[in-house]
């Protein structure tokens, strides 16, 4: 698939930089694509290879390319810098959840079926981002702890889980 290349200038939403790619552009990466969009991006034709990011929709056809602060520094840009962006659909992108569910999180699911719904409802981006977190804690009473409260939440409950506020 053909590299596409534009000059834009790295703008700042709330504290995230970014570079807006319209809906032509995006469309000639993926024709009607709608959702997170898996690219490999070079920003001034660094790095070699590319990174690989998805842009995010921002609803009206238009696209956000987040850059990281690893992507900023290799690429020796900042917010308000104009760059060249090359970007290139990622065929290789494999979506799901990066990490297996744990077996005492797939337990507490199974348990309550209502949990266990709004689970299998929740997008793919939030599912993988929920066992990212549950698989990086260490100590059973911070399993057991943050499972609680995913079930809780999960099931309708009020409260806050990942920076969030739940059911309100």
């Amino acid at each position: 698939m053909a590299n596409i290349v534009f000059t834009s200038t790295i703008n700042k939403r709330g504290i995230n930089p970014y570079v807006p790619v319209s809906a032509e552009l995006a469309t000639q990466l993926k024709e009607s694509w709608r959702k997170p969009l898996p690219v490999l991006v070079q920003v001034n034709n660094t790095p070699e290879p590319p990174w690989p990011i998805n842009m995010m929709p921002a609803g009206d056809g238009n696209f956000y390319l987040y850059l990281s602060g690893e992507v900023l520094k290799a690429s020796n840009t900042q917010v308000g810098s104009v760059v060249e962006i090359t970007l290139q659909f990622d065929e290789n992108y494999k979506p799901g959840p990066a990490d297996p569910m744990p077996i005492w999180f797939s337990e507490a699911l199974e348990q309550n079926q209502l949990a266990k719904q709004r689970w299998s409802e929740l997008t793919p981006s939030l599912q993988k981002e929920i066992l990212r977190y549950m698989a990086r804690l260490k100590s059973v009473e911070a399993q057991n702890r943050n499972t609680q409260l995913a079930i809780h939440v999960l099931s309708g409950g009020k409260g806050r889980f990942l920076a969030r506020s739940w059911n309100e």
